[in-house]
């Protein structure tokens, strides 16, 4: 790759990634203080200045390194927002909630970054793919996050949510299991492979590739929103 393809692969998708993980971050603080929680907004996490949510390791060297040495698998993580369960106004509803606000700002930003496609017609023809294929890339990197996170697996928010409405000895469980959540989710990556080979095809991408690909098809009325208005015909170029 030549540098000014390494500089615009950066762009296209460190920008998208950086908003994706900060409204994500930022949503479950912003629930857990509204719900009775200061913790995290003691902690200056009730924000959407990026630098207060990414970890260093684990939201950009892992990534980028995973990425640049083409492994089967990209992961990373950002700083976990802290979160006093005692504290919350409504338990165990609360703590459901909390989850789910991480997510459910995901879906926002896809919302956002369809709207946002529309001012591609703006630009000079020159700029118009390398934008719509960062707001492409912005709804694929906010669909997996979301969706990722909603898996039932500790610690991902899927997981709380689960706990909350499980019986209580299966609650109890899922909590004991989050200190070794994250040597479950690489133990996953990792098997990932020998699962394929296994079924003949990997679980994990095709379910991607199907969120996204409802998603795509969801938000496409609100990418169209512009031409429908302008009838320009410079959109036919951008929606390709």
């Amino acid at each position: 790759m030549t540098a000014t393809e390494i500089i615009t692969t950066v762009i296209q998708w460190g920008v998208p990634l950086l908003f994706a993980i900060t409204l994500h971050e930022a949503g479950h603080a912003f629930a857990a203080k509204r719900l009775g929680d200061p913790t995290a907004d003691n902690e200056g996490r009730v924000t959407l200045n990026p630098i207060k949510h990414i970890d260093p390791i684990g939201t950009i060297v892992l990534p980028a390194l995973l990425f640049f040495m083409k492994a089967p698998f990209l992961f990373g993580y950002a700083r976990p927002v802290p979160v006093s369960y005692n504290r919350l106004n409504t338990l165990p509803r609360d703590i459901a909630i909390v989850a789910i606000a991480g997510p459910l700002a995901n879906g926002i930003l896809i919302i956002l970054s369809a709207l946002i496609f529309n001012l591609g017609v703006f630009l000079p023809e020159n700029l118009q793919a390398p934008f719509t294929q960062m707001i492409a890339i912005s709804i694929g990197i906010n669909t997996v996050l979301g969706c990722f996170n909603l898996l039932p697996i500790p610690p991902l928010d899927g997981s709380k949510i689960l706990m909350v409405y499980s019986p209580r000895p299966i609650a109890q469980a899922i909590y004991e299991l989050e200190r070794y959540g994250i040597f479950l989710i690489l133990g996953i990556l990792l098997l990932m492979p020998y699962i394929s080979q296994l079924l003949g095809y990997n679980p994990l991408a095709s379910f991607f590739t199907w969120a996204i690909g409802g998603v795509l098809q969801l938000v496409e009325p609100l990418m169209k929103l512009h031409c429908l208005a302008v009838e320009s015909a410079s959109c036919g170029n951008l929606l390709q």
